[in-house]
């Protein structure tokens, strides 16, 4: 049974090149220090005394500068190339941690967080680019997921941490955060050397250039947009399920990031098995659909069971359940709808999904919860996630699947 676990484990992890270990360092090293966005809702209406609302606010504000970032570190990434958009990315991104913890009124913090969001968000189409470049088709899904890992990993101890330091200084969490993003992009100067531009235009010369834009593959756009449902749903896991935990549940924040680590925890643990044995044997909407299901499940569970500290962990693990089966899958039905000369279009388009609902999520979940409650809103989000598997399901019926179910002249495959 050992050997076989362990076989398991081998073949899954088999075959991903090297830069893409090394892509994964840096991003475990740059997410364990993820300990600002977790508690700043819970930082900036407990420390800093901001309402609810203007808190919702500040995250709106984030989601804006966010988009820009998205979509600006797109077009960078097809112009000058994926490597010096994610190095200067990590640095400013560090940076701009640090100042954020010495800012103390509204005014002061939307401005530093609308600037945090354009160079933060700037690093997530030039990565995934970036993982398309030094992958092969075989091992794709699988590097992707290997970021997630890592991602997750990082998710794992950041808010852990987080949560040990904000009850001795919250300030601790900006210069550890800012510090870790300053050191990832040191880590990725030492190991993996300058790509450029202009060694990625061979798609180009063979005549792609013509193909069209992601802004113009109107299948793309929906699916675009029920991501972005689906991802407002998603966000209420970084804002309003943390407050939620420390009003209604009475959690400390020690216990809070103990709780949201067990996201990390099981995906870190599960996901890269997981696709091994999913990828290629039904169609990647099918398993988003899935997991869209499996996300009104978990937030039906703050509804189901009485407000006790184990709904936390309950409400997490299914909450892992529903990512796993989310967002890989929709990775891999991007990157099989891009082509290298506008592989950043497409990367951005996807990021900016994410970005959107940042600015919603927060904002409409901070309205309903003051006018409506909670209870409420857990219902309501519930209901969001089954339209967007109602959305996934009629692409699904439509024959829009991934290329392993497809006849390859239908989708485009990335090289």
């Amino acid at each position: 049974m050992f050997n076989q676990t362990l076989t398991l484990y081998r073949n899954a992890y088999g075959g991903i090149s090297r830069p893409v270990w090394w892509l994964a360092t840096v991003l475990l090293i740059n997410r364990s220090g993820t300990m600002v966005i977790p508690f700043l809702t819970v930082y900036l209406t407990f420390q800093l005394h901001l309402p609810l609302e203007q808190a919702g606010m500040i995250m709106t504000v984030y989601g804006t500068g966010a988009i820009l970032g998205a979509m600006l570190g797109g077009r960078l990434s097809d112009r000058i190339g994926f490597y010096p958009v994610q190095f200067w990315s990590l640095v400013l991104n560090g940076v701009m941690f640090i100042v954020l913890g010495q800012m103390r009124t509204f005014a002061q913090i939307a401005v530093t967080i609308f600037a945090l969001g354009i160079v933060g968000e700037a690093f997530r189409p030039a990565n995934a680019t970036a993982v398309v470049y030094y992958s092969d088709e075989a091992s794709r899904l699988r590097s992707y997921s290997l970021q997630r890992l890592a991602a997750n990993l990082g998710w794992a101890v950041g808010p852990a941490v987080g949560g040990l330091l904000a009850t001795f200084s919250y300030q601790l969490l900006f210069w550890v955060d800012g510090l870790t993003c300053i050191s990832a992009a040191l880590l990725l100067r030492v190991f993996l050397p300058p790509i450029y531009a202009k060694k990625e235009k061979k798609a180009v010369d063979d005549g792609q250039a013509d193909k069209g834009s992601a802004y113009t593959d109107t299948t793309y756009l929906i699916f675009i947009s029920l991501v972005t449902i689906n991802a407002i749903c998603l966000f209420q896991m970084f804002n309003i399920v943390p407050v939620f935990f420390k009003e209604k549940l009475h959690m400390s924040e020690a216990m809070i990031g103990m709780s949201m680590s067990v996201n990390g925890v099981l995906i870190a643990l599960l996901e890269m098995v997981l696709v091994y044995k999913l990828e290629g044997k039904r169609p990647d909407l099918l398993y988003i659909c899935y997991g869209a299901i499996a996300m009104s499940c978990a937030y039906l569970v703050f509804n189901l069971f009485p407000p006790q500290a184990f709904v936390a962990f309950l409400f997490a693990i299914v909450f892992t359940m529903s990512e796993m089966l989310t967002m890989p899958f929709m990775n891999n039905f991007w990157i099989h709808r891009s082509q290298s000369h506008n592989r950043g279009e497409y990367a951005a388009l996807y990021t900016v999904s994410y970005c959107v609902a940042t600015i919603v999520a927060p904002t409409l979940g901070a309205y309903v919860v003051k006018e409506y409650g909670y209870g409420n809103w857990w219902f309501a989000v519930s209901g969001i996630c089954l339209l967007s598997f109602a959305g996934f399901r009629w692409l699904l019926t439509k024959r829009v699947q991934s290329p392993a179910h497809n006849p390859p002249a239908s989708v485009p495959l990335a090289d």
